[in-house]
């Protein structure tokens, strides 16, 4: 099966390319040219950018399917669907678009979580402008035009958490690295607060097996497969690094706003509690928590622990830790 990748070389599009090449097929990479240029240097590539709507380098060659890691505004997806979608000489049959939890109206949710068919929040054509407040209307703007323009040659495949080796935003990798050094660790928020993480690999191997088999509709990419709460999964992580902890929780401002995989007002408490039930039906694996904490502790130190992007440092949180008595 040839497939082009737009997005190919970010964390997602890299297990996803990794995926499709493992299992026998030709990805193809469609991107800037700047994220990772030196990865994959054996697979074909096309050069093009998003932003200014350059697809020229389409323009010759012919797909079996798209997957679309890198489209985030509807002009995005609306450019891809008339270069790769509408052009009988070069289209692609199914167009798989990487979408995000964050399409649902936590206001509309049941306490006991989500599953695909839940309320979404309106969709978003203002502008482009992506912040908090518009990343998930924008995509779900997304959604909306490609199912109106596809129909069943349409597939959407909604993220939780993404984690595993290679992710750039760390918010799993802190707590694996955190965990690794043992002793008292500081948790701003709730310690039986859901969690819900899912393995870049099995994310992966779902976009896989929906072009393998040309499923149509909408799939929850969320994981782990048992239910995880905040102590359990540092508790996991400690796990795989042979370390002891004894989790703190102290006050979640401590930690300000987008503290790592933790939610200061429980009203979000549904979007960590999203059903995966239709995308295991479709084959998504299911790595057990352990493992995948295993695996980034041995990237990470691989890469050799450089400075996280995300949570506190070793002097912060001992700065914090100081403020709670008998830490």
């Amino acid at each position: 099966m040839d497939v082009l990748v737009l997005g190919g070389t970010s964390f997602v599009g890299r297990a996803i390319v990794e995926d499709l090449a493992a299992r026998g097929h030709a990805p193809t990479l469609f991107t800037r040219g700047k994220t990772n240029p030196g990865l994959f240097p054996d697979l074909p590539r096309r050069t093009g950018d998003r932003a200014t709507g350059d697809y020229a380098s389409l323009e010759d060659g012919r797909w079996d399917a798209v997957v679309d890691v890198s489209g985030y505004v509807p002009r995005h997806v609306a450019q891809a669907m008339l270069a790769m979608a509408d052009r009988p000489h070069h289209r692609a049959h199914r167009y798989l678009f990487i979408s995000t939890g964050s399409v649902y109206d936590r206001f509309g949710a049941s306490p006991s979580g989500m599953d695909e068919d839940s309320p979404r929040l309106e969709p978003y054509r203002d502008s482009e402008e992506i912040t908090g407040e518009t990343y998930g209307r924008l995509k779900v703007a997304c959604e909306d035009d490609l199912l109106a323009r596809l129909g069943d040659r349409a597939t959407i495949v909604r993220p939780g958490i993404v984690a595993g080796p290679h992710d750039t935003t760390d918010r799993f990798t802190y707590w694996v690295r955190r965990a690794s050094r043992g002793g008292r660790v500081a948790v701003p928020g709730r310690l039986e607060q859901p969690v819900q993480v899912v393995d870049s690999r099995d994310l992966a191997r779902l976009v896989t097996v929906l072009l393998e088999h040309d499923h149509p509709g909408t799939y929850n990419a969320v994981g782990p497969a048992a239910p995880v709460d905040l102590r359990s999964l540092v508790a996991t992580c400690a796990e795989a690094a042979g370390t002891e902890v004894e989790l703190v929780e102290v006050a979640q401002e401590l930690g300000g706003d987008g503290f790592p995989l933790v939610l200061g007002d429980p009203t979000w408490d549904p979007f960590f509690r999203r059903s995966a039930a239709r995308a295991y039906e479709a084959g998504m694996p299911r790595t057990p928590l352990l493992q995948t904490a295993r695996d980034v502790l041995a990237w990470d130190r691989g890469r050799g622990l450089p400075p996280l992007v995300a949570g506190w440092t070793e002097e912060e949180e001992a700065a914090v830790l100081a403020q709670v008595p008998g830490a």
